[in-house]
């Protein structure tokens, strides 16, 4: 038997999984870590605490599993992006890293914007904004804000290529995480060195990772140190992986043209498949060959999603019953008696890319309990994807489904009002754990076991449950969003 070995380096904790060659989960285990909140919407992780987790999430998994780790023939993964870190000569962070989360940047995204580089066709097909959570404008807020840090970084990367270094002392990038969001272009000479320019910092290239792979090639094997430390063979093959969501599009089955997927966690995402390149205005990309080669991404986003639901816990000391909420949110009507939520919390990412948009609950009364406003905070978050696939559809993408993993998917409340909101039927695979099993395709291909990424998909992908839009609900929801929309506009004229 031949086993994989998978982790999701997520924005709360990093989880291990062992998979086998049919796509089931044998092992698994979950480790936390600390995420450092501050004004100005900063957000830092330990980068030591994910190598920690890295290590205690493998062999748990293994115990878990009950497999002989020797065994276990490749390994790859998942992580946020865009998480930045900057590294010494050693591999050793010099600072906490900037979670992905993390929009300090927003000036240093607004001069990136200015510099108007034919590469800013990413950015709302170039009219932006740029987004402050991207690559170029955290290495810039660096440069600019803590000069002595830049000037020592030898690396410049993020959390994926962090875990790579340390497994096989190759220094690379994922082709996934740079065409996402460092403005790199596999089909037009790489990185983009005329926004560097224009910057006055183009001494960054040279801090980059030069070797580029994309996902599902070979990175290397363990070195003999990282080896004893996970408790594998030097000889499991690291398997390059990516950024969370786009490898989870894999996980979900989304490859053709015209399929949506829909990565739910802390964060949402919306991504698109396309045949040919698609530039709008309120959304991302289209990104070429960064998660299948030939095909295009489209991409939409909202920052605050899992995490609002977390912060309402954290807001009623952490004793908030998920269960009892759900079922008492399932007995309201559409509206939340009322309430309206923006999900804005931590900024806006897509269709505005405003960072310094924020979280509202509108329509509070006195009789409103603690359900109402978790439901409430779900339907806010249904109405944020919608406005984005209806950016999609502006600009010339549209799909006729969803398909959804992730946190979300736990709950049957949630997807159905996603189903709602949207107007269209939200499927979800067998596995929902779709980052993992995504990195699981990828590990399998790039052992050898299939020729290609589709080939992975077809043989450990498997089909789960459909559910569809109800006429009356969505008919009710179309009206409520009407004012969601309105919303964005009025309180940024408060805001500023």
């Amino acid at each position: 038997m031949a086993y994989y070995l998978t982790a999701d380096g997520g924005t709360e904790s990093l989880r291990a999984r062992i998979y086998d060659l049919k796509g089931t989960c044998l092992g698994s285990k979950a480790v936390p870590y600390e995420t450092h909140f501050s004004p100005g919407a900063r957000a830092e992780q330990n980068p030591e605490d994910w190598w920690r987790a890295l290590i205690a999430a493998t062999r748990g998994a293994i115990a878990e599993a009950r497999i002989d780790a020797g065994q276990i023939e490749a390994m790859a993964f998942a992580t946020t992006s865009c998480t930045v870190v900057a590294l010494d000569k050693h591999g050793r962070a010099l600072r906490p890293a900037l979670l992905w989360m993390d929009v300090r940047a927003n000036a240093e995204a607004d001069a990136v914007l200015a510099t108007g580089d034919a590469r800013l066709a990413l950015n709302g097909a170039g009219k932006g904004p740029v987004s402050a959570e991207w690559m170029i404008p955290k290495a810039l807020w660096l440069k600019r804000n803590e000069p002595a840090a830049f000037a020592a970084a030898e690396t410049i990367c993020e959390y994926q290529d962090f875990l790579n270094l340390r497994l096989t002392g190759e220094r690379c990038a994922s082709l996934d995480n740079a065409g996402l969001r460092w403005h790199y272009s596999s089909r037009d000479g790489g990185f983009a060195r005329g926004i560097l320019s224009k910057l006055g910092l183009s001494e960054l290239e040279a801090k980059w990772p030069q070797r580029v792979i994309a996902p599902g090639q070979v990175v290397g094997t363990l070195t003999l140190a990282a080896a004893a430390e996970l408790g594998l063979s030097s000889k499991v093959k690291v398997v390059q992986g990516g950024a969370d969501a786009l490898i989870g599009m894999i996980g979900l089955g989304v490859a053709k043209p015209g399929q949506l997927a829909l990565i739910t966690g802390s964060s949402h995402l919306q991504f698109g498949v396309t045949e040919a390149p698609i530039h709008a205005p309120g959304v991302w990309g289209a990104y070429p060959d960064i998660v299948y080669p030939g095909r295009w991404i489209v991409e939409g986003g909202q920052t605050s999603t899992g995490s609002i639901i977390n912060w309402l816990k954290r807001l009623t000391g952490g004793t908030l019953d998920l269960a009892e909420m759900n079922r008492k949110a399932a007995t309201l009507e559409p509206g939340s008696e009322g309430l309206i939520v923006q999900d804005h919390f931590q900024g806006n990412r897509t269709p505005y890319t405003d960072p310094l948009s924020r979280g509202a609950i509108v329509g509070l009364t006195l009789a409103h309990e603690p359900h109402h406003i978790f439901r409430a905070i779900m339907e806010g978050i249904g109405f944020g994807t919608r406005a984005i696939l209806d950016a999609f559809k502006a600009g010339g993408y549209s799909s006729t489904e969803i398909t959804a993993g992730g946190g979300a998917t736990a709950s049957p409340l949630w997807i159905q009002i996603h189903a709602d909101t949207a107007g269209l039927p939200v499927r979800i695979p067998a596995s929902p754990d779709a980052p993992s099993t995504g990195s699981a395709v990828l590990a399998a291909h790039g052992a050898g076991r299939f020729a290609t990424i589709d080939e992975g998909i077809a043989a450990m992908v498997r089909p789960g449950t459909t559910v569809e839009p109800r006429a009356r609900e969505a008919k009710l929801y179309d009206e409520i969003y009407q004012r969601y929309k309105a919303l964005y506009p009025a309180l940024k004229s408060v805001l500023g």
